[in-house]
């Protein structure tokens, strides 16, 4: 069994005071920081970019989990690694070299890792997973928060735990204390969740409950 994750995205924080909400997840066990960059061309959205995450590092003592929902994250890997990610994600389908950019995230001292969307199947890694630090397996469509989890994604998860081996496996998306158990089972390790713990009343009980979500229920 692998060790469970939790990382709040910042997505569902109260963004007029990102550096507290950090600071608080944090206490509450949070095991990373997941912050979605969105560029309202490759989601039907806008979030924010390297300056702001720059000045977040300064609140994060976790690592930040940065998941880049734009065209050509490749242009701007150099601005994110130097702004602080530990770990930078990008969308198999947003640039025409996913390779390039794999290494190019190592290159900068970041893990590595690609997300896959509800649509994209997870046989776009076949030549790549051996690369990888991590998947991100989207369990609703990328551009909003507090969707709806989707069921069909389990099947995925499943098959990209074996292509992955001992290497984390995130899911994003719809994740709550019902969905924590049936993505742990599914093969997941690193839980992104947004909604359910920047509403719940106790942040430390919201990421415990994710946490101890048992794969034998």
């Amino acid at each position: 069994m692998y060790d469970i994750k939790i990382a709040p995205s910042l997505l569902a924080s109260d963004f007029s005071r990102l550096g507290e909400e950090i600071r608080a997840v944090i206490a509450a066990g949070a095991d990373m920081i997941h912050v979605d960059v969105m560029d309202g061309h490759f989601t039907p959205n806008l979030t924010i970019g390297p300056p702001v995450v720059a000045a977040l590092r300064a609140h994060c003592t976790a690592p930040m989990d940065v998941h880049l929902m734009i065209e050509n994250p490749e242009d701007y890997i150099e601005d994110f690694a130097e702004a602080g990610a530990d770990i930078i994600t990008f969308h198999a389908e947003a640039g025409p070299h996913p390779h390039r950019t794999i290494m190019h995230i190592k290159e900068r001292g970041c893990r590595a890792g690609m997300v896959l969307n509800p649509g994209t199947p997870e046989d776009t890694l076949e030549y790549l997973a051996e690369f990888l630090d991590v998947v991100l397996v989207m369990t609703v469509n990328p551009g909003f928060g507090g969707q709806a989890f989707i069921p069909e994604m389990l099947r995925k998860i499943r098959n990209v735990r074996m292509m992955m081996g001992d290497r984390d496996v995130e899911v994003d998306g719809g994740i709550d204390d019902r969905t924590a158990g049936e993505v742990i089972r599914a093969g997941a390790n690193v839980l992104v969740a947004g909604s359910y713990i920047f509403r719940h009343s106790s942040y430390a009980e919201a990421i415990k409950t994710l946490r101890v979500s048992s794969p034998d229920a």
